[in-house]
């Protein structure tokens, strides 16, 4: 992964520490281990982060914030990762993890009306939270191990790339120098 790309979007500790409404947590902010980034630590920030995206919870992003904190991992990434599960991809999302549960504990899927109110939905929560939360879950673990795993593979294979560039340059640039002394 391109630390400078990751650098240039994410905001920095000490302008964040400034600003009034994040006082109550600028020791979380001042931690530098959680502004590092690092294979493991952009790894382990998309685990946490997509992690609590899937969670059909509110507070998602203080989970993540906390969840950054215990594994020591990048906390913008991991709070901003956050935002996959917006309110237009929040109702795609939650559905496709309440469609996993339904086929994992074997119900019925329950089909929506025409029309859905919140007093439908207060009435259809007990038989709609058991294959959400069950479907939801399984969908943030599946999908925090294959992002720790895809970024993990995409950085070395980026640091793998990026040395035999510089290798290739090297080489260039003795094989000129060696031309130039023959002439």
């Amino acid at each position: 992964m391109p630390r400078r790309f990751l650098q240039r979007y994410m905001p920095k500790p000490d302008t964040l520490r400034r600003q009034r409404s994040l006082r109550f947590i600028a020791p979380l902010i001042a931690d530098p281990g959680l502004w590092l980034l690092t294979r493991r630590s952009v790894a382990n920030a998309f685990s946490v982060g997509l992690f609590c995206a899937m969670l059909p919870i509110p507070f998602q992003m203080v989970v993540a914030a906390l969840g950054a904190r215990f594994t020591r991992c990048n906390l913008a990434l991991s709070v901003g990762l956050v935002w996959i599960t917006n309110p237009l991809t929040m109702p795609v999302i939650f559905y496709f993890n309440y469609r996993i549960g339904t086929f994992l504990l074997e119900a019925p899927v329950r089909e929506a009306p025409s029309r859905i109110s919140t007093r439908w939905i207060a009435e259809q929560m007990h038989d709609i939270m058991p294959p959400l939360m069950l479907g939801s879950l399984i969908s943030a673990v599946l999908l925090a191990i294959i992002a720790n795993i895809v970024i993990r593979l995409i950085w070395r294979w980026h640091v793998s790339h990026h040395w035999k560039r510089r290798r290739l340059k090297r080489r260039q640039r003795r094989a000129r120098i060696e031309s130039e002394f023959d002439d």
